[in-house]
């Protein structure tokens, strides 16, 4: 098939190099513009969509909007028979969604009509789920709302965004691969009227730690945000907090985000969380040994 690909960040590469490896002709790959970024943020850094698709040949199109009649008329004018879209970026508009003769194809990373919108896998982990997955939707105007040609599923089972995220990345990749080597054996079905969900995008102010919840709900905070790690401030410092253990009975019943012993255990609203790897500014990860070494957090501490 001809191939338009859209798509921003590391999720979508591996669709793009399998679609590549499956043999289709990937005739475009539309990504956001470079951002600044280097060590003091002045080189402009082209996405990792981006650097994929130059790296097998393709040509890279970087729009700011694809509502202007130019962009649309020149995106119909690859004569693509599908786009596959994964996590770009930008609204399409209905022109764009009508141009490929098949439409447009997304890999979405949740289990739809659950967790539709900007960040499914973190809002899943958030919300206790046991499974999660991902859908190939048929691309239509509304917010994920496309009926589905075909889903996998996975467990969620204490993974960090980062490791679903990788995870769903190559099982969406799959998938994909799957649909196109037949459209007519995977027909889009609807999905449910019943448990719609939505993701939205997720606020810096949630990253810091809230101990007041039970030590499972904080615990499900750390793995969601992690990359790039929710955190914690003690002495004036933001400490990242990438992993912890479910405290059941910590000893005498202390305030939440209070540390009640030598090793940096902390109360919660019930429970307490045993970091178990953690980052300060500036340096590199390391074990809570490792930072008490340096950094002295004694019980009583409030954070």
């Amino acid at each position: 098939m001809r191939i338009i690909f859209m798509g921003t960040p590391a999720f979508a590469v591996p669709a793009l190099e399998a679609l590549v490896a499956a043999g289709h002709q990937v005739v475009a790959a539309y990504s956001q513009p470079p951002r600044p970024g280097g060590r003091r943020g002045r080189a402009l850094v082209p996405s990792p969509v981006h650097a994929a698709a130059e790296a097998c040949g393709i040509p890279v199109h970087t729009p700011v909007s694809l509502r202007n009649a130019e962009e649309q008329a020149a995106f119909a004018a690859l004569e693509a028979d599908v786009a596959v879209v994964a996590a770009y970026g930008l609204i399409l508009p209905q022109a764009i969604l009508d141009a490929p003769r098949f439409g447009c194809l997304n890999i979405h990373g949740s289990l739809l009509p659950r967790w539709r919108g900007a960040a499914p896998i973190q809002r899943a982990i958030l919300a206790g789920d046991a499974e999660t997955g991902v859908g190939i939707m048929q691309m239509e105007a509304g917010l994920d709302t496309g009926p589905v040609r075909l889903e996998g599923r996975t467990p969620i089972a204490g993974k960090t965004a980062g490791e679903l995220t990788d995870e769903l990345a190559q099982m969406g990749a799959r998938l994909m691969v799957e649909v196109l080597a037949d459209l007519d054996a995977h027909p889009a079905v609807a999905q449910p009227a019943d448990g719609v969900t939505y993701a939205a995008k997720i606020a810096k102010e949630e990253m810091r730690l809230d101990f007041t919840p039970g030590a499972e709900v904080v615990e499900r905070q750390v793995r969601a945000f992690n990359p790039p790690g929710a955190w914690f401030e003690v002495n004036g410092e933001r400490v990242r907090l990438l992993a912890a253990d479910v405290i059941a009975d910590a000893g005498a019943p202390a305030a939440p985000g209070e540390v009640v012993d030598d090793r940096l255990t902390i109360a919660c609203g019930s429970g307490a969380l045993r970091p178990t790897r953690v980052q300060r500014a500036g340096r590199g990860v390391m074990s809570v040994d490792e930072l008490l070494r340096g950094f002295a957090i004694p019980a009583g501490t409030r954070l």
